[in-house]
């Protein structure tokens, strides 16, 4: 056997390639990490992994590169394995990127779900999805409350989003406001961290999640695993639950890793029932049940609220929805969408106000027409989203994101938020059953 330790590169989108990192390859002398590559998510690239997390074996941390120069990197820095690290892309996209590895001479490689599961004696309910945007939020508060009524106390532990400096970074507690506004929580961590809080729970992210595991076990009865993007848990489940979206029909069968998700599930929840046509919920069911003949399957709705009472019909509506749900998610629409529509609202496009990172997005997105993504993942960015509200001309403004925006942007028009909850089908199997059974 060679003593040389053999040459790798992670390709990741800063969240599951740090995890991999962490987990297999930190303090693993068979391998030297030579560095990551970075994709999907802005002002990545030419940053450290930091040395205070790299340990011993990288005193100097380990540089992200650009996925774009795959080739030249495999042959500059001597790549000898290329792990495949980041979620909700295609099979295809996947097999594109293997080609360019072992085109130039590398091994490709997929970890499985399992090898970075982290283990714990509490019991651990995940909501995983088959892509982004199928409705995990609001079934991972639909679980929070089911918990709270069974008088215990859980601790949601979110998937990674880190933006910022990743040694503040590295655990993340949030159970204030006041907590998002230390960490600096860029609108999609807000997204998912205020729905908790609003709940009076706690909710723990970050880069290293041993440290966070150990220090929500600290306080948990039970723990909510809440994925991102459609990526398998970091934390081996009691009940592995997996939302499917009737609006995205067969995306469960051709995208990675939701389909290792649907595979895997205990429980797969086909959501937005009410909104979906009929055949299109019956084709996920049909598929659930050939490829995944043990998991029980559960039909979900989704119903639409506005946070104030005013009335739409016949006004001149700018809907905003949840950026990743409708830009790398595939969406056209979402909630601000149906329920602008479905109270008469004439719906205006804002393509023709768009500017900087707006304008950037909608000509890499080329599916989206008459909506607004809410990118906020920096100041310039919210800068923006809030330029382009004001400049379009509208009687309303309808936000269909997982926040009240009102609470971070100041526009001048008057602006409503739409709330969605996960709400149970009749003749359908209870998930609180499930879950009762599950954790005990």
């Amino acid at each position: 056997m060679s003593s040389q330790k053999k040459r790798v590169l992670i390709l990741g989108a800063a969240g599951k390639d740090f995890h991999i990192f962490n987990m297999i390859y930190r303090t693993n002398e068979e391998f030297e990490i030579v560095g990551f590559t970075a994709t999907q998510i802005p002002d990545i690239v030419d940053r450290k992994y930091p040395a205070e997390l790299s340990g011993n074996l990288y005193p100097e941390g380990i540089k992200i590169y650009d996925e774009a120069d795959l080739a030249s990197l495999i042959t500059e820095l001597k790549v000898e394995e290329a792990v495949f690290a980041y979620s909700d892309v295609k099979h295809e996209h996947v097999m594109q990127i293997a080609s360019i590895v072992n085109a130039n001479g590398a091994i490709f490689k997929l970890h499985a779900a399992q090898e970075t599961m982290l283990e714990t004696e509490k019991p651990v309910v995940a909501v995983c999805a088959v892509r982004t945007g199928c409705g995990k939020s609001q079934t991972s508060r639909y679980l929070a409350n089911q918990f709270r009524d069974m008088g215990l106390k859980a601790v949601a532990i979110r998937h990674p989003m880190p933006y910022g400096d990743l040694v503040k970074q590295k655990s993340q507690r949030f159970a204030t406001y006041e907590d998002l506004d230390l960490h600096e929580c860029t609108i999609e961590e807000r997204e998912e961290y205020e729905p908790y809080i609003d709940r009076g729970l706690i909710v723990y992210s970050g880069v290293d999640y041993e440290a966070i595991l150990r220090e929500a076990e600290k306080e948990a009865d039970v723990i909510i695993w809440d994925g991102g993007n459609n990526d398998t848990p970091f934390i081996k489940p009691s009940l592995h639950l997996v939302v499917a979206d009737p609006h995205r029909t067969g995306h469960e069968l051709i995208y990675h890793p939701g389909n290792t998700n649907f595979l895997m599930a205990d429980v797969i929840i086909i959501n937005k029932c009410d909104s979906a046509e009929e055949v299109n919920i019956e084709k996920i069911a049909s598929h659930a049940n050939k490829l995944n003949p043990s998991a029980v399957i559960i039909k979900a709705n989704s119903p639409l609220t506005l946070d104030e009472d005013v009335d739409l019909n016949g006004k001149k509506v700018l809907v905003i929805e949840d950026g990743p749900t409708i830009t790398h998610g595939d969406m056209p629409f979402g909630a601000g969408t149906l329920i602008a529509k479905a109270n008469g609202a004439t719906i205006v496009d804002p393509r023709s106000k768009a500017k900087g990172s707006i304008k950037e997005a909608y000509e890499k997105y080329t599916h989206l027409e008459a909506v607004l993504p809410a990118l906020g993942y920096y100041e310039d960015q919210l800068k923006d989203l809030e330029d382009v509200i004001d400049d379009v001309d509208c009687d309303i403004v309808v936000s269909g994101t997982p926040i009240d925006l009102k609470r971070i942007i100041n526009v001048k028009k008057p602006m409503v938020h739409v709330t969605y909850e996960l709400a149970e089908r009749d003749g359908e199997p209870l998930l609180s059953d499930l879950v009762k059974k599950a954790i005990e």
